[in-house]
C-alpha cells in the first residue's frame, strides 16, 4: 500500500519501502521479508499442530497421565505427579503454539518454554519403567538412550547426535513428529566430571558430553541424515526446541552431599568431644532426597549450565518390603503375574504363599537391587522346577512355600497331581508322605 505520499509501505507491520527493507507487492498490497518470516512460523505451526493433534489422540489430564501411570508402577507419587504435570503442560502448550505466536504478534501474550525434568533415585526404583510406561499413553516417538555410551564427537563411541537420529526413526523418518517426541537418557549420573581438580586431563565421556548437549537440550537446528547414509540418504534439520528431555540417574552419593549440606559435621578435639551425629538427628535416604536442591548435583559433578536446563527435579524414594511385596503382585505387568501364565500354557496353576512372597522380597532388599533384583530371586526359586515341568505329566499345581531347615529359610516347591479339587483337598490335609506330592527344595 501507500499513503499520501506515496511512499510504499508493508501491509501487515507498516515499513516503509527503503534499500534495506525491500517490499514484496501483491495485487492489493505489500509484504517485508520480516512478516514473511512470522507468516512462515505461523503457517508452519499450524500444519504441524494438525498432523500432531492427529498423532496426539486426546490430550490426557494430569489425573488420566498418574492413572496410567500407577497400573505399572507401585509408590512414587511425588515423581508420578511431576511428570504428569509437565507432560501435560508441554503438549498443552505445543497444541496451542499457534495462537501464542499470533498474541505475541500483538503483544497480548506470553512466550512459554518448556521445563525439561531430570529424576533421581537409587537404581531399581522405577525410572526407567516410568517413562516407558508414559510413552503408551501419550502416543508421540519416544527414545530411550544410555549416557555411558555418548563421547565427545571425534572419539570412539556414540556422539549426542545419535540420539536424535534414534529419534528420528522411531518417528518413522517424519521430522515434524519427532519434532514433538521425547528423549530420556538413563545413567546421566555417569557423566559427572572425575575430578574437580585444574589438571588437564580431556573428560572426553563426562564434562565433555554434558557440553555437548547443552545446546541440544535447550533447542537448537541439528542436522542428520535420513535413511542409510551409505547409500546417499537424505539431510535433514531437525529443530530440539520442542523436544522434551527427561534424564535420570541413581547419583549414590547425593544423601550424603545433601547431609553435609543440611547437617554440617562439628568436630572438635578432645576426649570428651563429640564428633557423632545423634542417632535422632539422622535422616533417612528418602528425607534427604527431598531436600536435594541443584547446589547438590553442582558439588555431584554436573555442571551449573546442565542444571540449569533441567528446571523441573523430582526423586524416587527406596522402596520397602512393603512395596516389594506390591510390586511381585498388583501391576499389570507383575512378576507373579508373568510366571503364572508360563505355568498355565502348561496346564499347570503356580500358587505362591504369602511367607514365600515376603521371604523374596527381603532378599531383594538385603541384596539392595530393588524392583530389579526380583526377577533373578524368582528364576532361582522356580529354576528347577520350570527344567523339569515340562518333561512330568499328570502335575496340576505348583505352590512355592518358604520351609525353616537347619536354622535357615529355604523355599520348596510341591508339586501335586490330580484335579484342582484333589489339589485343594491335598494341601490342605498336608499329607506330604503321599506318593502324589513330590517335594523340591530349593536352598535360600
Amino acid at each position: 500500500m501507500t499513503d499520501a505520499t506515496n511512499k510504499a509501505q508493508c501491509s501487515f507491520c507498516g515499513v516503509e519501502k527503503s534499500p534495506e527493507v525491500p517490499l514484496i507487492s501483491g495485487n492489493n498490497g505489500m509484504i517485508c521479508e520480516g512478516c514473511v518470516s512470522l507468516a512462515h512460523q505461523v503457517v508452519s505451526s499450524w500444519g504441524r499442530k494438525k498432523q500432531c493433534a492427529t498423532m496426539i489422540n486426546s490430550l490426557k489430564t494430569p489425573l488420566e497421565i498418574k492413572e496410567h501411570l500407577d497400573g505399572y508402577v507401585i509408590g512414587q507419587d511425588e515423581a508420578k505427579e511431576t511428570l504428569s504435570v509437565a507432560v501435560y503442560t508441554h503438549y498443552l502448550r505445543l497444541l496451542n503454539q499457534g495462537d501464542d505466536e499470533q498474541d505475541l504478534n500483538a503483544d497480548t501474550g506470553a512466550e512459554l518454554e518448556k521445563s525439561n525434568v531430570l529424576m533421581a533415585g537409587p537404581s531399581g526404583t522405577g525410572k526407567t519403567l516410568l517413562v516407558k510406561s508414559l510413552a503408551r499413553i501419550i502416543g508421540v516417538p519416544i527414545v530411550i538412550a544410555d549416557a555411558t555410551t555418548l563421547t565427545q564427537a571425534g572419539y570412539v563411541g556414540d556422539d549426542v547426535d545419535s540420539v536424535l537420529q534414534r529419534l528420528l526413526e522411531a518417528a518413522d523418518g517424519d521430522v515434524n513428529r519427532a519434532e514433538w517426541g521425547i528423549v530420556y537418557i538413563d545413567e546421566i549420573d555417569k557423566l559427572a566430571r572425575t575430578s574437580n581438580g585444574a589438571a588437564a586431563v580431556r573428560d572426553v565421556s563426562g564434562e565433555g558430553v554434558q557440553q555437548a548437549l547443552l545446546k541440544m537440550v535447550e533447542g537448537s537446528q541439528v542436522k542428520l541424515t535420513k535413511g542409510d547414509k551409505r547409500r546417499g540418504g537424505e539431510e535433514v534439520m531437525i529443530d530440539t526446541t520442542n523436544i522434551l528431555f527427561i534424564v535420570g540417574g541413581a547419583f549414590p552419593g547425593l544423601d550424603k552431599i545433601v547431609s553435609e549440606r543440611i547437617q554440617p559435621s562439628k568436630r572438635s578435639i578432645g576426649f570428651s568431644a563429640s564428633n557423632m551425629v545423634s542417632e535422632s538427628s539422622k535422616k533417612s535416604n528418602n528425607e534427604l532426597l527431598a531436600m536435594m536442591s541443584p547446589e547438590d548435583f553442582q558439588m555431584f559433578g554436573i555442571i551449573p549450565e546442565f542444571i540449569g536446563r533441567f528446571p523441573i527435579i523430582t526423586f524416587l524414594q527406596e522402596l520397602d518390603i512393603d512395596a516389594l511385596l506390591r510390586i511381585l503382585q498388583e501391576p499389570k505387568n507383575a512378576l507373579v503375574r508373568q510366571y503364572r501364565q508360563l505355568f498355565k500354557y502348561q496346564g499347570v496353576k503356580l500358587e505362591f504363599t504369602d511367607a514365600a512372597l515376603r521371604r523374596i522380597a527381603q532378599k531383594a532388599l538385603d541384596r539392595g537391587t530393588g524392583a530389579r533384583g526380583l526377577r533373578g530371586i524368582m528364576e532361582s526359586v522356580l529354576r528347577k522346577t520350570m527344567f523339569d515341568l515340562p518333561s512330568k505329566t499328570g502335575i496340576s499345581t505348583c505352590i512355592v512355600d518358604e520351609k525353616e531347615v537347619n536354622d535357615a529359610a529355604e523355599f520348596i516347591v510341591e508339586e501335586i497331581l490330580g484335579s484342582s479339587e484333589e489339589m485343594e483337598h491335598n494341601h490342605a490335609s498336608h499329607s506330604h508322605d503321599d506318593d502324589s506330592e513330590m517335594v523340591l527344595s530349593n536352598k535360600n
